[in-house]
């Protein structure tokens, strides 16, 4: 029998509701940082503080967070393990790291220990809400650990071997054929700060400077020319929190 009216309300209920995030940091100066980034946003409910030095995976997850974000500074043993047990009891939360260093070892670590995404803590605390939503919405990737180099690239490369998730393929689709950010956030029913944060990762990820260059980028790939995003091969997507 098809669900109730009910139950299709519940279900939109939740998914419209803010996700509930926990910060777990030590320095009461890095707390307010992270609550200064993610004021204003109706995306999120900060619902409680943890120090990693005192608090166990059982007392976080009491609060039923969705997201747990996990300030790193030094790297830690303690670190790598509370993500250990946090992924052990809750396999569905989302628990992001903040690091000041992304050496391809520490990420190696990181995610072997069952970490969703790591965030530099260079970013913009005025940037980490968007940051953390569009993880959560499966629009960041991060290559799979001990993955080919980039410098391994050939300079032809072929539409799937394109470094972008779905989501930065369709917004650069969309850029290449002559739309506005503000035609491509009506298209997309995102705001437009959305779709410049996705063209800065765009840019990045293609060492391109500006969205002419990324333009070329897809007419010479033939990405404009494709009906739909292009997937990522060989990379790995993270999940719907």
């Amino acid at each position: 029998m098809g669900a109730t009216l009910e139950s299709v309300a519940s279900r939109a209920r939740r998914a419209s509701a803010p996700k509930r995030l926990v910060i777990v940091a030590d320095s009461s100066l890095i707390v307010e940082a992270i609550r200064i980034g993610f004021r204003g946003s109706g995306d999120f409910d900060l619902v409680g503080y943890a120090n990693p030095r005192t608090t166990v995976a059982r007392t976080i997850l009491e609060a039923q967070p969705d997201v747990v974000l996990i300030d790193d500074t030094d790297q830690s043993d303690r670190s790598l393990e509370l993500i250990r047990m946090l992924r052990s009891d809750d396999d569905e939360v989302a628990v992001l790291v903040l690091s000041v260093q992304l050496n391809p070892g520490w990420l190696d670590e990181v995610f072997g220990a069952g970490a969703t995404a790591v965030i530099s803590k260079a970013t913009r605390p005025a940037a980490l809400a968007t940051l953390v939503r569009e993880t959560l919405c499966g629009h960041i990737v991060h290559p799979r650990p001990n993955g080919p180099s980039d410098e391994a690239q050939t300079p032809a490369i072929a539409a799937n071997d394109v470094p972008l998730t779905n989501r930065e393929c369709e917004i650069l689709q969309l850029v290449a054929s002559g739309s506005t950010n503000a035609d491509v956030a009506r298209r997309l029913w995102v705001t437009e700060q959305t779709v410049k944060f996705h063209l800065r990762n765009i840019y990045r990820k293609l060492a391109v400077a500006n969205r002419t260059e990324a333009s070329h980028f897809a007419h010479l790939t033939g990405l404009v020319h494709h009906g739909a995003p292009v997937g990522i091969a060989g990379r790995a997507e993270l999940e719907v929190a």
